[in-house]
């Protein structure tokens, strides 16, 4: 029997109604797990296990008599501490300046809520959420459960491990340049990185296409049932113009997928590029038409695009920071923040380069229904390794920075398209490997189809390990 900690959101909500299962067991069972394995993974920046508890005494009112239960009724949900949830401190793990108390909570935490999803912890990101790492000064490292010795990827890191450690049914993120898939790549999950106006932002973050709020979750259908009660219109942000999309789950008989295992000259993983020809099989026999095709980016264009966006705002911001506050910051933050303002690209060629990578995915959506690339490149990063004398070595080369591994960026840059990041099998070091779906500008529902039929044929990730009560056979420690 699946224990109470790894069931999915869909299964325990219709325990929920059949009066099988209470909200109330559900949660102390989420609770005790998380007594269990947070000395070891380190994901919650904040808990909130009392007043969840009362919470699920609450719901489980509403599936007794009389009662109406909304969409997440009792499910606990926890969500990235940089998403403001009010009278609660906003951080953005950094000990560069003091925590705010948050006077407005998040548009997506609130629509949450009012589903009746439950926070009960908010978790661990990188510092200013600026990096796919996993452990800042303010909180310490992030460990992924698969291979305690790896990290959990950023900046959404502690949202996949919660998820991964049995501590969460839902979680939340945010993603800048692969923070959503990113974590859910390293730790198994999945991630969903809407079109941009998809899921509203508060302001101004909201104005930053290349900015976007999602869900997380352990199955591609659990991601869309959050996904669902996120999206849709706010007139706090003036982007949020388009309506929630219907996600529906089909086969992928005669859609036109591409598969490119290795995007441009980005460095990938031998074991990546293999487990994503897999899928292009696995989807393949499934009846969807699939080709292996060259996507013709580089990572020299990618770069100048995140150089142009990032380099005058945050990373100049950070760097004033840390002279007024010197030994404060963690290395890799210096270290992006320094490297975006010595790389500073002119707004006229930044605007010019994004348009040649949108351009160049254009030429592929002209042909496809759907694309199928590598969420990173690397099978591992080291947990609490700061990447500055350390490089990554990705099939014998050694990478010239650390955040080359991540083939993310490219799709914030092409904002419009909608990402789905779904586990495409393992590495030898035990830690999974990931895809991202990427469908035609607002096609929500074709990379939810596409990435259903994924989990449903590849092996791979939550939905498809059996769970008899004991731990996963793949773990490497018995957390």
């Amino acid at each position: 029997m699946t224990p109470l900690h790894y069931l999915s959101a869909g299964e325990a909500l219709h325990l929920f109604r059949t009066r099988q299962l209470s909200p109330v067991e559900v949660m102390r069972a989420v609770v005790e797990r998380a007594e269990r394995v947070e000395p070891d993974v380190n994901a919650f920046a904040e808990r909130m296990f009392e007043q969840a508890l009362r919470a699920a005494a609450g719901a489980e009112k509403q599936y007794g008599p009389g009662g109406q239960p909304r969409p997440l009724e009792g499910l606990p949900i926890a969500a990235k501490e940089e998403q403001p949830l009010a009278g609660h401190p906003v951080t953005e793990g950094t000990l560069l300046r003091p925590p705010r108390t948050a006077r407005e909570t998040a548009i997506g935490l609130g629509r949450i809520q009012a589903a009746g999803g439950i926070l009960h912890a908010r978790t661990t990101t990188s510092e200013f959420c600026c990096m796919p790492l996993s452990h800042t000064r303010r909180w310490g490292i992030t460990r992924n459960p698969w291979n305690l010795e790896t990290a959990a990827g950023g900046s959404s890191g502690g949202s996949g491990v919660a998820l991964a450690a049995g501590t969460a049914f839902l979680a939340t993120g945010s993603d800048i340049g692969g923070s959503l898939r990113a974590p859910a790549s390293f730790t198994g999950v999945v991630g969903f990185k809407p079109p941009h106006g998809r899921n509203p932002v508060l302001p101004p973050a909201g104005l930053d296409t290349y900015y976007h709020h999602g869900p997380m979750a352990r199955t591609v259908a659990d991601c869309a049932l959050l996904q669902n009660v996120m999206a849709g219109e706010d007139p706090r942000d003036p982007h949020s113009r388009l309506p929630a999309a219907r996600i529906e789950f089909g086969d992928v008989r005669g859609l036109r997928v591409a598969c490119c295992p290795v995007p441009g000259d980005f460095p990938v993983d031998l074991e990546v590029a293999a487990n994503t020809r897999a899928v292009a099989q696995a989807l393949e026999s499934a009846g969807a038409v699939v080709t292996e095709i060259e996507l013709d980016w580089t990572l020299d264009l990618v770069k100048q695009a995140l150089w142009a966006h990032f380099g005058t705002g945050l990373a100049a911001e950070v760097l004033e920071l840390d002279r007024q506050n010197p030994g404060v910051i963690t290395p890799y933050c210096q270290a992006f923040a320094r490297k975006g303002v010595e790389n500073i690209v002119d707004a006229e060629t930044g605007r010019a380069v994004e348009a040649a990578i949108r351009e160049r995915l254009d030429a592929v959506f002209a042909r496809f229904d759907a694309l199928v690339v590598p969420t990173l490149g690397a099978t591992a990063f080291e947990a609490g390794e700061d990447y500055l004398s350390a490089q990554v070595v990705v099939n014998g080369v050694a990478l010239e920075h650390f955040s080359d591994a991540s083939l993310t960026p490219a799709f914030n840059v092409c904002s419009e398209h909608p990402v789905l990041a779904v586990p495409s099998g393992w590495a030898s070091n035990g830690v999974p490997t990931g895809v991202q779906v990427v469908a035609g500008k607002y096609e929500d529902g074709t990379a939810f189809r596409v990435g259903a039929a994924i989990e449903q044929t590849v092996g791979a990730g939550f939905a498809r390990i059996p769970l008899t009560g004991q731990e996963f056979p793949q773990m490497r420690y018995d957390l």
